[in-house]
């Protein structure tokens, strides 16, 4: 495939809105992943193409939480190797399977954002977080859009993070996530790179720009596009089902 410069630069344009948006409240890959889907690509190469870009937006995000000191990174130490131990599970998964099923649509848990207000952690906080870490890591390695999003609700629950704390947290796991996946399928071939570095650089500049507007905007800001990406989550699971049946 020999894309067009028309379609590489509208691609750039999706993938820095997409980081914007995932920066933020994750969801990113609900844009970029259709978007590669239009182009024609293979399945299997639309996500390891998706990965090859995604992982610079999460690395401009997270480099600026942790210049923030958002990041609890302690706790980043633990999770970091989950998501990535989960990932190349997920992404060696996603090799086996034949296009026809990853095309046949995907599950998202709708969850109503809960109160943002900090306190103590939930019992056996720890272990349920690694858990989390290891379970969306793999999702992400497997598929991924909205995989940032399932992250924040799920510290927000079991730590009690503020919504932008979480946000912060949630890149640590993100990263790891997206950076394992992209390792396995660039080691598979599934990755086109005249496609995804230029989709790289605009996932860098929007991770960096998303992760701003974050540390300046707080809960409120997150709160808002969480909102945005849970609806647009819901709304791609109809679509899917209705389409399905």
């Amino acid at each position: 495939m020999e894309p067009s410069p028309l379609i590489i630069f509208g691609l750039f344009l999706v993938a820095l809105l997409a980081g914007l948006v995932d920066a933020i409240a994750g969801g990113g890959g609900l844009l970029t992943v259709p978007a590669l889907l239009a182009t024609g690509l293979p399945t299997p190469m639309v996500f390891g193409t998706n990965k090859g870009s995604a992982v610079f937006g999460s690395g401009a995000a997270l480099l600026r939480f942790w210049r923030a000191r958002l990041i609890d990174r302690r706790r980043a130490m633990v999770l970091f190797p989950l998501g990535m131990a989960g990932s190349f599970a997920g992404a060696a998964l996603l090799t086996r399977l034949d296009s026809a099923v990853l095309t046949a649509g995907f599950v998202v848990a709708f969850v109503r954002p809960p109160a943002t207000h900090e306190g103590e952690p939930t019992k056996n906080a720890g272990a349920k977080t690694a858990l989390l870490a290891l379970v969306i890591g793999a999702y992400d390695g497997f598929f991924g859009p909205g995989t940032g999003t399932f992250l924040i609700i799920g510290f927000v629950v079991l730590l009690h993070l503020s919504l932008q704390q979480a946000s912060a947290n949630a890149k640590v796991v993100n990263f790891a996530s997206n950076l394992a996946a992209m390792l396995w399928l660039a080691w598979k071939g599934l990755v086109v790179w005249q496609i995804s570095l230029p989709m790289a650089a605009g996932q860098f500049i929007g991770g960096t720009i998303g992760a701003q507007l974050a540390v300046k905007g707080g809960d409120t800001l997150v709160r808002r596009v969480v909102l945005c990406v849970v609806l647009a989550l819901v709304t791609r699971l109809g679509y899917d089902l209705l389409h399905t049946h």
